[in-house]
């Protein structure tokens, strides 16, 4: 038979036990929460690289490469209208965007070669070469949100990417453009000849899968 002392003794020794337990829990605990956050602090600042694959990010896109924006020399007056050829494309899924904005600049005086469709993205875009480079400024008067690409090619025409921010070419009244006044050189522009031009494109790039076809060139 148990005595009142045995009894005693056996919940103490019950007592003892599930404190140890509790404590050994705790203690695993508490170690896997301070590895965890000194892993992730060596994670956050660099000095590991993470274990897993970070291919889930945002898909870059072509707004995502910033590249230097060039400036213009001294005393660059615009170019006449006329004397400025441009290849009109369109980089969003609405139908005829190209052909439309390539009417608008034929009815300002510039020279439409094309109109097509290019892969899709954000923003507006104006390619040229290093002889195009007072044209492209011209032209990005009457496109204020636009981007400079500086390629390789060899002449003065101008490849003009039209993205899904884009909506109307400016109005008239509001490019500020006197043929007897020089241009301005956009801020934190680079010197031209510090940059290095990336290749052209002989043709349009593939059209993006949802892309509408455009309408004939503009004439």
């Amino acid at each position: 038979m148990t005595t009142p002392d045995e009894a005693k003794r056996a919940r103490a020794a019950r007592r003892r036990h599930k404190h140890e337990r509790q404590a050994v829990v705790f203690g695993v605990l508490i170690a896997f929460l301070a590895v965890s956050g000194l892993a992730a602090a060596a994670i956050y600042t660099g000095a590991i690289d993470p274990p897993f694959a970070r291919d889930f990010t945002a898909k870059e896109s072509t707004d995502d490469k910033v590249t230097p924006q060039p400036c213009l020399p001294a005393d660059t007056l615009p170019v006449p209208y006329s004397s400025i050829t441009i290849r009109v494309l369109n980089g969003t899924d609405r139908a005829g965007l190209a052909s439309s904005a390539a009417d608008d600049l034929a009815a300002r005086g510039f020279v439409i070669e094309s109109t097509g469709n290019s892969t899709s993205y954000t923003g507006v875009q104006i390619a040229f070469g290093s002889a195009g480079l007072a044209s492209a400024y011209t032209l990005a008067a009457h496109l204020p949100e636009a981007r400079f690409i500086y390629d390789d090619r060899e002449d003065a025409s101008l490849d003009l990417y039209l993205g899904k921010s884009f909506t109307a070419i400016a109005d008239i009244d509001a490019v500020n453009l006197d043929p007897t006044v020089a241009m301005a050189s956009i801020e934190g522009c680079t010197v031209i000849e510090s940059l290095t031009p990336t290749p052209r494109a002989t043709t349009a790039p593939p059209a993006a899968p949802s892309a509408p076809v455009e309408e004939a060139p503009a004439g």
